[in-house]
């Protein structure tokens, strides 16, 4: 949806009160396509990079091949292993072991967890400081003042589109919450985006990461600060995860090329559009619910958002009958289930359904209960990605969605 920027009484009058104006920012250059890893050693190189930190997810064996080419190409390179989702501690670790090693580059290969701390790593190397002097909510909040270290982003997963945005989501463990990094000045020097890597990958990790794409793909076309750009990048990556997402997931032998093709699309368009039109409640619930229990944020968006479409909908309904956000839910219904007639009640069944056959569990199998919700809503009304909702949400519609997704 159009941004609509509010023109203050000095502004001149013939300037008009609907005047568009928006931003879009984004890595510094993407490779996309098929085989394309080959091309990262001499990236890192035309970068200045001369020992590079290698951030890779719990199954570090994945970057063999990049770091023998690495090698190959008189590129140092140390590995730092990311088991789980990222914590400030081990931003710290991560840090610390760069800056001994003597690393110039930060190359993160893996899921949103590796990218999101080699994001972080990178910017706090050329900064100083802790974590806690930057982080959003639970940390000082200070603006970073030099541009990270030369970054490199080569995502293994089809979900965050963390290679291309500039935040880094790490999680407290004292304030049971995850909050961001945040600065322009974090966004990679390259993304390299090869679908061949989602070759093999489990069908749990391409269900929760394909709905976490697809969560960001919706959540920016109904998002308060969209613009004509986001819209048309999510369009398309809608279109893309809507054909293949449940066929990648269902079919034994895992992606074909084509479906690989179109999750790791969509996955690269979620990221460029959360980063340049915000989000909604899905990811407002996420955050704290990553914080205050062991859940993956994949599988938590996905459990959020059949529930935050139909209370979205019905309160925009009932408070802002005339608000644009509303005839795009029937335009994803029709994105999604291929029927251009199709409308809003439609597409959230389509949802429902396709969380259902992939068999995302609700929230309580990571140990949420009723009890929480109180808590969890506080939290969630404090986090970044709610202020792009469509409209303010009550208490009452926020304890629904989350009782709901229990």
């Amino acid at each position: 949806m159009a941004s609509q920027v509010h023109v203050p009484a000095h502004v001149p009058a013939h300037v008009p009160a609907h005047a568009l104006a928006f931003e879009f920012a984004t890595a510094t250059r993407i490779v996309f396509g098929a085989g394309k890893l080959a091309e990262v050693p001499a990236a890192v190189r035309g970068l200045g990079g001369t020992r590079a930190l290698v951030v890779t997810g719990q199954r570090s064996g994945r970057a063999a091949p990049l770091l023998a080419a690495l090698a190959e190409a008189k590129v140092g390179a140390v590995t730092f292993a990311v088991a789980g989702e990222p914590t400030v501690e081990l931003a710290r670790e991560g840090t610390a072991t760069a800056a001994a090693e003597g690393c110039d580059v930060v190359v993160a290969m893996g899921g949103g967890s590796a990218i999101d701390a080699g994001k972080a790593i990178a910017a706090l190397l050329a900064n100083g400081g802790d974590p806690l002097d930057y982080l959003e909510v639970v940390g000082r909040g200070q603006a970073l003042s030099r541009p990270a270290a030369p970054f490199v982003a080569i995502p293994t997963t089809a979900g965050t589109g963390s290679e291309v945005t500039r935040n880094a989501v790490l999680a407290s463990k004292e304030a049971r919450v995850k909050a961001s990094l945040r600065s322009p000045l974090m966004l990679p020097r390259l993304a390299v985006v090869d679908p061949d890597l989602l070759a093999g990958a489990p069908p749990e990790v391409l269900a929760s990461s394909g709905l976490d794409a697809l969560s960001q793909l919706i959540e920016p076309l109904l998002s308060s600060r969209g613009n004509p750009l986001t819209d048309g990048l999510a369009r398309e990556g809608i279109r893309r995860s809507a054909r293949s997402l449940r066929r990648a997931v269902l079919d034994g032998g895992g992606p074909d090329a084509p479906a690989r093709d179109d999750l790791a699309v969509a996955s690269l368009l979620g990221g460029l559009c959360l980063a340049n039109a915000g989000l909604g409640a899905v990811h407002g619930f996420a955050a704290p619910v990553g914080g205050m229990f062991d859940a993956p944020h994949g599988a938590v968006c996905a459990a959020l958002l059949p529930a935050v479409l139909e209370v979205n909908l019905r309160a925009l309904r009932a408070r802002s009958p005339a608000h644009p956000a509303l005839p795009r839910f029937d335009e994803i219904a029709a994105l999604v289930t291929g029927r251009p007639g199709a409308g809003a009640a439609e597409g959230i069944a389509w949802v429902r359904e396709l969380c259902r056959d992939l068999a995302v569990p609700g929230l309580r199998r990571y140990g949420m209960s009723e009890a929480d919700l109180p808590a969890l809503v506080e939290k969630a009304k404090a986090a970044s990605s709610m202020k792009a909702n469509p409209l303010p949400l009550t208490d009452e519609e926020l304890t629904e969605i989350a009782a709901s997704s229990l």
